[in-house]
């Protein structure tokens, strides 16, 4: 390994990064039952310089030698990164996830003495060929030949210090509920879950309950909330008959104003992410708590957010501090924002299955390495985590492969109640869509 990486890497170490130590490395490919030969791009070398080209915008192959000073071509490197096991860098991240899932890290800004997480979807763009346009697909508005696959992305984000603690890849039309129970392992006994309308259903709040953790969903917009007292419920042979306009959740208590208990009943349809056993298996019926405010922003449309929890009590979880939690959700959004424009995850760029499920393992452990060094430097600066600007934290690792680099990082204005349109100054270059195949094109400007 290069004289630079060496450095990088015991720099990077002391401020907390401890997993991407060359013993800790190795330690994961013993236990995935990975052997390697002695060389210069053995595994060590090879994720460091993985992390290097995250880091860097995820350039070149041929460009990473030079970012580590390392005696090779850039198709040495690529055959590295293609000796590499998937199940190293799986092992790599679930390795991290652990070590965070147990450190006190975690339990710093509770909420009501509660660990918080944050879950989301979202996608990312392939390359277009016919290995992931098989195993992915793509948008159904884009003709054949004109479109790229599309990843889907399941998250499970801390919602205090933004770590990443597990994500999930799966074909663009894939539900975010069909892969909800491969996070669920990661929540322990009273942790909290928030997520938006998607992750509301009997059947998510049943399991969350099984776990006993609690969940924070926004209502669906096809479910029907009444929070007037003792309103009837609709019936199974209304149902059947169409008939609109009741809830089929039953009145329990009031709470207060747009805050009630009500009891959600397990549908007689089984959702198809859960298996006959699992769904037979939740209860008949749960108690859960619906509560409902406005959203009033001078100069933006009101909005009425219900939330469906498993957080029963109002003495305890006042909604007020409910809807607070919620408004928290946001954050998951700046966390994908940070991955796919700040560290250009938008676009992956190999070309096998294999390759874009390493590029995205990759690029978690990456984000976290960046969320360890800001909250590392949050503490040295004595400065609330928000505060700590991402970009600064990426580039201060980027230029500590070449020396050492104080840790001390650009912070954040603090601008509460910002508004900017979603809109863009810059034009784009004027050139017509491709909305044929590129070889059908080509041979018609070499028949002009």
């Amino acid at each position: 390994m290069a004289r630079s990486i060496l450095a990088a890497v015991e720099q990077i170490k002391s401020e907390l990064a401890r997993f991407l130590t060359p013993d800790f490395i190795r330690q994961v490919c013993q236990s995935v039952g990975h052997a390697w030969r002695h060389r210069i791009l053995d595994p060590v070398a090879t994720i460091h310089l993985f992390a290097l080209q995250i880091l860097h915008g995820n350039t070149a192959c041929p460009h990473v030698p030079r970012l580590g000073a390392v005696k090779c071509t850039g198709e040495a490197y690529v055959q590295a990164r293609q000796r590499l096991p998937l199940e190293v860098l799986q092992g790599l991240l679930r390795s991290v996830s652990e070590q965070l899932l147990g450190s006190p890290t975690l339990d710093e800004g509770r909420w009501h003495g509660h660990r918080t997480f944050l879950v989301d979807g979202s996608g990312v763009s392939l390359p277009d060929t016919p290995e992931l346009q098989k195993a992915f697909g793509q948008s159904g508005t884009q003709k054949p030949g004109c479109g790229f696959p599309v990843m889907h992305l399941l998250a499970l984000f801390h919602a205090t210090t933004g770590l990443l603690l597990h994500v999930v890849a799966s074909p663009l039309r894939t539900h975010d509920l069909s892969r909800i129970g491969q996070l669920h392992p990661d929540l322990g006994a009273g942790d909290v879950l928030v997520g938006d309308r998607a992750f509301c259903s009997f059947a998510h709040l049943a399991l969350l309950a099984a776990r006993q953790a609690f969940g924070v969903f926004r209502v669906h917009q096809k479910q029907i909330v009444d929070f007037r007292p003792h309103r009837r419920t609709a019936s199974s042979q209304s149902r059947k008959r169409g008939e609109r306009g009741r809830p089929t959740s039953r009145w329990l208590k009031r709470l207060g104003r747009h805050d009630q208990l009500v009891e959600y009943v397990k549908p007689q349809r089984r959702p198809t992410w859960l298996d006959a056993e699992a769904y037979a298996a939740l209860p008949d019926t749960i108690t859960v708590r619906e509560l409902r405010y406005t959203i009033a922003v001078p100069g933006r449309r009101t909005r009425v957010i219900t939330l469906a929890t498993t957080l029963l009590d109002p003495q305890r979880y006042p909604a007020a501090e409910v809807a607070a939690l919620y408004g928290q959700r946001w954050q998951i959004e700046t966390n994908f924002r940070h991955l796919k424009q700040t560290l250009r995850m938008d676009v992956l760029r190999c070309r096998t299955v294999e390759g874009v499920n390493k590029e995205l393992l990759m690029y978690a452990v990456v984000y976290n390495l960046v969320r360890q060094v800001m909250h590392e430097a949050a503490k040295r600066q004595q400065v609330p985590l928000e505060r700590i600007s991402f970009i600064d934290a990426v580039r201060w690792l980027a230029e500590a492969v070449h020396g050492t680099v104080a840790l001390k990082l650009r912070l954040v204005p603090d601008r509460p109640g910002r508004i900017e349109p979603r809109a863009v100054k810059r034009r784009p270059k004027e050139y017509d869509r491709l909305n044929q195949p590129r070889a059908v094109l080509r041979k018609r400007e070499a028949a002009k």
